[in-house]
């Protein structure tokens, strides 16, 4: 048996990019930004916290984030006028939906007025935000309806098994299914929907909860979406073969519940759409492994601490709290996000090998906690 060796690396403490400059001409956006690929800015990800109350195996490893972990400084985190400010001129250039993560975001205090602050935002044609939140819904049924009164539109939650022993070795911090299955039900009460239930699937781990979750939540308001175990960061040990492909997620579950195709919503979304064939509910496969979509990947995301990454898998993030904090104005701030955007060309999932484990030293990526799913 081959010993799996975990990496400890802190994220925050790789070597920086460049500090920002300046473009020559500042900019007026007008919604319109593409990259080097041709794909718009529409989805902006931003991280509220690098802390958690779970210690799931394939994001927080108890190994690498145990007690003595230094999470960052209140000091360090963007205050929430700041992610407000930041988040108005990515909306400028045409983001359109915002989603905050973690870490797990319902730690951060008083986030129910951050998301006042934010879904008072309105896109340039007078529209309002699509504006959500994933949590793995251990303060859900606690905050739902602070959340809804808000402005927040829906949550995504993650869930990872239904029995009760599996779910508690994910998540490795003894917290039981029947408090998240109570937070789904208390967010439908209030409102919040569509709702999305997110399981990532690990092979050795949890893959025999895939029909038991899929017949759970058919013919209910929920929207389940299996994920595939992805190798982001370099804490959690990933190899390939712990992956179980979307393919193989579908074979199983049409051998007893049929499904037929759906089309996708929008352009670069995530997840491949099913509906059950007699019409009782729909299902999600994210096959960034297996079928990278990089091709018309639109997100961007904003850490904890204010570094604007392009790309889930990236090395290093740009530093974009040192322009607030050094009172850059909104337009040379937004020059430099345009700036950003247009030189991007990441697409890491259609190069990536079988292979990620021995390319570790070379590319060291920031960690799913810090910077969000």
């Amino acid at each position: 048996m081959t010993k799996k060796v975990i990496p400890l690396i802190d994220s925050r403490r790789q070597p920086s990019l460049p500090p920002l400059s300046l473009p020559s001409i500042l900019e007026t956006p007008d919604g319109l930004i593409a990259d080097e690929l041709g794909r718009p800015l529409h989805d902006l990800r931003i991280s509220v916290t690098d802390r958690c109350n779970f210690r799931c195996v394939y994001c927080m490893p108890r190994a690498v984030f145990d007690k003595d972990y230094a999470f960052l400084p209140h000091t360090a985190l963007l205050s929430f006028e700041e992610i407000t400010r930041l988040a108005s001129l990515f909306v400028a250039h045409g983001v359109h939906k915002i989603r905050l993560t973690g870490g797990e975001p319902l730690l951060r205090k008083h986030i129910e007025k951050l998301i006042a602050m934010l879904s008072a935002l309105k896109t340039p044609d007078g529209k309002e935000l699509d504006l959500t939140l994933t949590t793995n819904g251990s303060l859900l049924a606690k905050k739902a309806q602070a959340l809804k009164d808000a402005g927040l539109k829906r949550v995504t939650v993650s869930l990872d098994a239904l029995d009760e022993g599996i779910f508690k070795r994910m998540n490795d911090a003894d917290f039981p299914v029947a408090d998240v299955l109570r937070g789904l039900d208390v967010a439908h009460q209030v409102g919040l929907g569509p709702i999305k239930v997110n399981m990532v699937v690990k092979r050795g781990v949890n893959e025999q909860e895939i029909l038991p979750m899929a017949r759970y939540f058919k013919d209910t308001p929920y929207i389940l979406r299996f994920i595939e175990y992805m190798d982001v960061g370099s804490s959690n040990g990933w190899k390939m073969d712990e992956v179980v492909s979307s393919a193989e997620v579908a074979q199983l579950i049409q051998s007893e519940l049929p499904m037929q195709p759906l089309a996708a919503n929008y352009l670069g979304e995530t997840a491949q759409r099913w509906r059950y064939a007699d019409g009782s509910g729909e299902i999600g496969l994210i096959s960034s492994v297996t079928q990278a979509f990089c091709h018309d990947c639109s997100r961007a995301r904003l850490s904890t601490e204010g570094k604007l990454y392009t790309c889930l898998f990236a090395s290093a993030g740009h530093d974009l709290r040192a322009l607030l904090r050094s009172e850059g104005s909104d337009r040379e701030i937004s020059s430099v996000i345009g700036q950003l955007w247009r030189t991007r060309d990441d697409r890491y999932s259609e190069q990536r090998t079988q292979n990620t484990e021995g390319l570790a030293p070379a590319r060291k990526k920031v960690e799913m906690s810090y910077i969000g799913g």
